[in-house]
């Protein structure tokens, strides 16, 4: 039985990743969305709720984690932080591993994955593609999120390993600092080459 190829699809903020993994998934690429599962499993009902309320008590309600809250406790203190991936990778894991049965006999299936190269992601995958823009770009894209500010920005990106860095250790690198029209040119152009 031939396994599908394994994409990773990485790129730090603002630099258009979640664009990018709606085109493959339009494409007819199979998609996982490892944020999403996150935020499922966190969510209303969410069956990670009870473990990191346990853990960190007063950080969920009705409408499941408040990430605001658990974000102030866990990202400024290590310990904490690797105290809640303790909860969330192991679940995310068992999601992945029921993606890839669901689509054994796909081509090709994408692993959306933020931080690839910082969880050590990149060797789950065959091909790594990274999003990149301009800095400037990504800057004004960020900034205009909702409550997001230039200091929360700065942490996150010390956060984040360097989009050089990802550049660099990418397989391929999609330039998003273009329109739209000529990044989905350049996702069908890549789907066909991964697809020869």
């Amino acid at each position: 039985m031939n396994q599908p190829k394994i994409i990773g699809l990485t790129g730090s903020i603002g630099m258009g990743k979640s664009t990018v993994a709606a085109m493959f998934e339009r494409a007819g690429i199979p998609v996982f969305d490892a944020d999403a599962a996150v935020r499922a499993m966190q969510g209303p009902g969410g069956e990670l709720i009870e473990a990191i309320e346990a853990s960190f008590p007063g950080t969920t309600g009705p409408d499941g984690v408040d990430r605001d809250a658990l974000g102030r406790l866990v990202f400024a203190d290590k310990d904490k932080l690797a105290q809640i991936e303790a909860i969330v990778h192991p679940a995310v894991g068992q999601k992945r591993a029921e993606f890839f049965a669901e689509h054994a006999d796909a081509p090709m299936v994408l692993l959306d994955i933020p931080l690839l190269f910082e969880g050590g992601g990149n060797a789950l995958v065959d091909v790594v593609i990274v999003v990149s823009a301009p800095a400037e770009v990504q800057r004004e894209r960020v900034l205009a999120r909702p409550g997001m500010t230039a200091e929360k920005f700065e942490h996150i990106l010390g956060l984040q390993t360097p989009d050089a860095e990802k550049r660099e250790r990418a397989d391929h690198v999609i330039d998003t600092g273009k329109t739209l029209e000529e990044t989905e040119g350049q996702v069908q152009a890549l789907i066909q080459r991964l697809s020869a």
